[in-house]
């Protein structure tokens, strides 16, 4: 075995490449995949890294040799395989894609029929089990024939249907691909649209010449900010590199998190719906709850993570989920996330309310100042939280189990947890009104971690 299975994470696949994923990885994969689900028709895509057309080949003739018919996207962005999934009825799909992780690692994100999450207790533990027994399905000796499916007009056409054009205004948008698999597909929206577009950064090139496309570095934020004040724009939208995420700064230049812009989505839409389902992911959640309770809406908690929030959404037929890492996820999309209906709702309330992306967010962020999400590269992430654990729970916090440690007091509440997809510490802190607490309280946890290393 040329590869180690250790890339399979709790919700997808991630991993350094070649040495830990690569074609021989692809290849098992996709022959596992077919033996556990038994498909017949399966959409494969890949975004913009250079071992993406590799890692494609491999997966593909997996496929074929497993007698799967592969509908064959190419280039393109997470929600497109998850609209093709479930637009044309097929029996899974596969997006290659290691979306904001650096330069030399890719990944994968499975998905069953009706686009649903395949994580580990819904068939990667089977996957997993058959790729080290190496225990496949018989290979034909004839190859089942691929099917190239580059036509986006119906994706294209499906997120048109979700606002109404009549109602849009003439904005200035600029919007930052990152060099990144969005460019492509924008362009196909774009032309619907009475939006005038500023393009930076919108050639795809997984050499990645202007930095990893992840928006929330601050050094991908300022050159977006910058542009933006330069051009006067409206507002601005930048996507990570497979696009399930988009990132919206207002006409200033401020960078809203997207903590912030959950609760303007829920409220939106509950606005239309009243009275449905929002799921919210733990990290940070205040200004959530509060925003959809006065909307008339129900504020459901679930743990973080894509294949999690989407299957609470399914039990709970919810119009709308949003993580605070900008993951936004719809009911009329199939119950997935997209990088682009997004910034379209925004854009389309603006138009309707005469109203500055600023005065939509108002004084969130001043009555629920945040840390946003910090991260930190540890070697003892288990003995950290066991120490944070030994600071505040003296305090008599409310404690929230569902993600890591959740702690809530009076006047603040903090969420520190381990990334599923790299070494990393994460922490979020927010407060009631009070900026000062949350950087004292940050500076804080900051000297744990300090301590322990």
């Amino acid at each position: 075995m040329t590869y180690s299975l250790d890339c399979i994470k709790a919700y997808d696949i991630r991993g350094r490449v070649p040495d830990v994923l690569n074609a021989d990885f692809a290849y098992d994969l996709a022959r596992a995949y077919s033996t556990v689900f038994q498909p017949k028709t399966l959409v494969v895509g890949h975004d913009i890294r250079q071992e993406g057309p590799e890692l494609n080949e491999a997966l593909c003739r997996g496929f074929a040799e497993s007698g799967v018919q592969v509908l064959h996207l190419g280039l393109c962005g997470t929600e497109e395989v998850y609209f093709a999934t479930s637009h044309y009825q097929a029996d899974g799909g596969i997006m290659i894609t290691a979306s904001h992780n650096p330069k030399g690692y890719n990944g994968m994100k499975l998905v069953k029929k009706g686009s649903q999450p395949i994580g580990q207790d819904s068939g990667l533990k089977d996957i997993k089990a058959a790729m080290a027994s190496q225990s496949f399905c018989e290979t034909l000796s004839t190859p089942t024939p691929l099917v190239e499916m580059h036509d986006k007009s119906a994706y294209i056409q499906h997120l048109l249907g979700l606002i109404d054009l009549d109602e849009l205004k003439p904005l200035k948008i600029l919007v930052n691909a990152g060099n990144g698999a969005a460019g492509p597909t924008f362009d196909q929206l774009a032309k619907h649209l009475p939006f005038e577009f500023i393009r930076m950064q919108h050639e795809p090139d997984g050499n990645f010449p202007n930095g990893i496309p992840n928006p929330m570095l601050f050094e991908n934020r300022e050159v977006t900010a910058n542009a933006l004040k330069e051009n006067q724009a409206d507002f601005a939208v930048a996507w990570d590199g497979d696009f399930d995420r988009c990132f919206l700064f207002d006409e200033t230049g401020y960078f809203i998190e997207g903590y912030y812009l959950v609760g303007l989505l829920a409220k939106t839409l509950l606005e239309r719906n009243p009275g449905e389902k929002i799921i919210y992911d733990p990290r940070m959640t205040w200004n959530t709850i509060e925003q959809v309770t006065e909307s008339g809406g129900i504020p459901l908690q679930c743990r973080t993570g894509h294949s999690f929030i989407k299957d609470m959404m399914r039990r709970e037929n919810a119009i709308y989920g949003g993580e605070m890492s900008a993951h936004h996820y719809f009911r009329d999309f199939f119950y997935c996330d997209s990088g682009m209906i997004p910034w379209l709702l925004i854009a389309e309330l603006m138009s309707k309310t005469g109203k500055t992306l600023s005065d939509l967010i108002g004084d969130r962020a001043k009555r629920f100042p945040c840390s946003g999400e910090l991260n930190y590269k540890v070697t003892n992430a288990k003995a950290i939280m066991q120490a944070v654990e030994a600071a505040y729970l003296p305090l008599n916090p409310v404690i929230d189990p569902t993600d890591g440690i959740g702690y809530e007091f009076k006047e603040w509440r903090m969420n520190m947890r381990t990334s599923n997809t790299e070494p990393l510490l994460r922490l979020n802190v927010e407060s009631r009104g009070n900026p000062e607490l949350v950087a004292a309280k940050v500076k804080e946890i900051e000297a744990i971690i300090e301590r322990i290393g």
